[in-house]
């Protein structure tokens, strides 16, 4: 039995912990310790760890998950996450191709819309542009292109919370060097008391836009689902798209919709990469030791009904 799963949602990757299945019950449950499973020299490496399911699978309920960035932060909601999850519990759960997957930011719809290919679309609702929400006390009202004084430079910005905060940046052009050097400026700005995840973004025509994405509790990544939604949806706002929109990654591509309320919808791949299990000294690291098969909370344990779900 193995100790985690990697997928990957074009190179934003994750690690699932499922406490329903291996031995590393209680993981990642401080920051150090998700800090070492995704660091990509002496752990494992991922942009985040995914716990879950949290609790029992049950038909017709929530299942609940818990995401931890790669520097240790919880993230309330990931739109990568959530599908990853989604492909794992249908992989190694319920066998299903719809779920309501509940975490800190609330409850949210996911269906598989392409087992064999791995095409996931997550609902992620209405988003609010309010700086009380985003939260962005300095700011004032809706946060749809307000100025920004960044390192001694005028910038215009919009500011959303889907789950997540985020702060869209308009650009005639961008690059991966740009978001390296502005995005953590960006994400720790004073205005900002929580932090706030970055896009940087290019409208190329009313149905296309390209980003780079700079994440509070990941840096720099290939991919974000939760950040493509967060562009299209200021986009939109500032009448820039329309209600169909491609997003561009460095990692690859999504499509996206905006409905007449607003709220949006991913749709895009996700890959299961790898099924592992961790040395003993490296568990030993992680503070976890070594669990005779068999013993309650084990794999083994869980297979033979010791477990914590059902």
């Amino acid at each position: 039995m193995h100790d985690f799963v990697k997928y990957q949602a074009l190179g934003n990757d994750y690690l699932v912990v499922d406490p329903l299945r291996i031995d590393l019950l209680g993981l990642p449950s401080t920051p150090g310790a998700a800090r070492l499973l995704c660091d990509r020299h002496f752990g494992v490496g991922a942009d985040g760890v995914l716990l879950g399911p949290v609790g029992p699978v049950r038909a017709g309920e929530p299942v609940v998950l818990r995401i931890f960035n790669s520097d240790g932060t919880v993230c309330g909601k990931s739109a990568n996450g959530l599908r990853i999850f989604a492909l794992h519990l249908s992989q190694y759960h319920q066998g299903g191709r719809e779920f309501v997957i509940r975490t800190l930011a609330g409850d949210t719809p996911v269906r598989i819309e392409d087992l064999d290919a791995g095409i996931v679309r997550v609902d992620l609702g209405r988003p609010s542009f309010e700086a009380a929400d985003v939260p962005a006390p300095e700011l004032t009202g809706q946060v749809l292109d307000q100025p920004l004084e960044v390192a001694g430079r005028r910038l215009r910005v919009s500011c959303l919370n889907n789950g997540n905060p985020h702060t869209v940046v308009p650009l005639p052009e961008v690059s991966a060097a740009f978001a390296q050097e502005w995005g953590p400026l960006i994400a720790g700005h004073p205005a900002f008391p929580e932090r706030t995840n970055v896009q940087f973004m290019r409208v190329l025509d009313r149905r296309t836009v390209e980003i780079e994405i700079w994440e509070r509790g990941a840096g720099y990544t290939l991919a974000s689902g939760s950040s493509a939604c967060a562009s299209v949806s200021a986009a939109h706002a500032l009448g820039l798209v329309d209600r169909s929109v491609r997003v561009l990654m460095p990692g690859g591509v999504v499509e996206t919709a905006i409905d007449a309320r607003g709220g949006v919808t991913l749709s895009g791949p996700v890959e299961q990469v790898a099924a592992g299990t961790l040395a003993p000294p490296f568990r030993a690291r992680l503070g976890v030791p070594a669990v005779p098969d068999g013993e309650p909370g084990t794999a083994a344990g869980v297979a033979a009904g010791h477990g914590t779900g059902a």
